[in-house]
């Protein structure tokens, strides 16, 4: 069950918003105010797209009646890593749908899909779908951020617009974690 995280529990945040964090570390960037909620407190449409246990992409893909493609914006890679910060787009008019940073441990994939995720062209979420990969999604955290420089750039929205977003593990057959995401929609 998600727990929304208290201001004072700092190590549970920063656990939830590793990936974020990360790369946000990376480019000494301060991350902007992030303020956790109840998934049933989240405005609509928000709601409907984040408060789930299904995968984003096919969620963003149904949502936006397109296909979902993947900008690459860094990626760090180590034998069985990845760490990489995207943008989602809908293909039909490159818009962008999610910003979003993912750590993915690669060891218990075949090694096809363990070359697909290291080569970045296609979404995880797509990836796992297209090659029948059965999985989990479990939502831990829920959330309010106001766009910074870095995220109005990525989605094309103003500085101080209020984004939504979600903490989200995505786990093996038997529990076992394998992604760690931060998922942040644009409005």
């Amino acid at each position: 069950m998600p727990v929304t995280p208290d201001a004072t529990d700092g190590a549970r945040v920063l656990d939830l918003l590793m990936p974020l964090l990360y790369f946000y570390n990376q480019d000494e960037l301060p991350l902007p105010r992030v303020e956790f909620m109840d998934g049933a407190a989240m405005p609509l449409p928000w709601r409907s797209l984040l408060v789930h246990t299904s995968d984003m992409t096919p969620t963003l893909r149904n949502h936006h009646r397109s296909v979902i493609t993947l900008e690459v914006i860094q990626a760090e890679m180590s034998a069985d890593y990845v760490m990489r910060q995207v943008v989602l787009h809908r293909e039909s008019d490159n818009t962008p749908v999610e910003y979003g940073a993912i750590g993915i441990q690669l060891e218990g994939f075949p090694e096809k899909v363990k070359q697909l995720i290291r080569e970045g062209h296609q979404p995880l979420g797509g990836i796992l779908e297209s090659e029948g990969i059965p999985h989990q999604s479990a939502p831990r955290a829920w959330f309010s951020i106001e766009a910074d420089e870095h995220t109005s750039e990525l989605l094309r929205v103003a500085p101080g617009t209020l984004l939504y977003g979600r903490c989200n593990a995505l786990t093996h057959p038997g529990g076992i974690v394998f992604a760690d995401i931060v998922e942040i929609l644009p409005p």
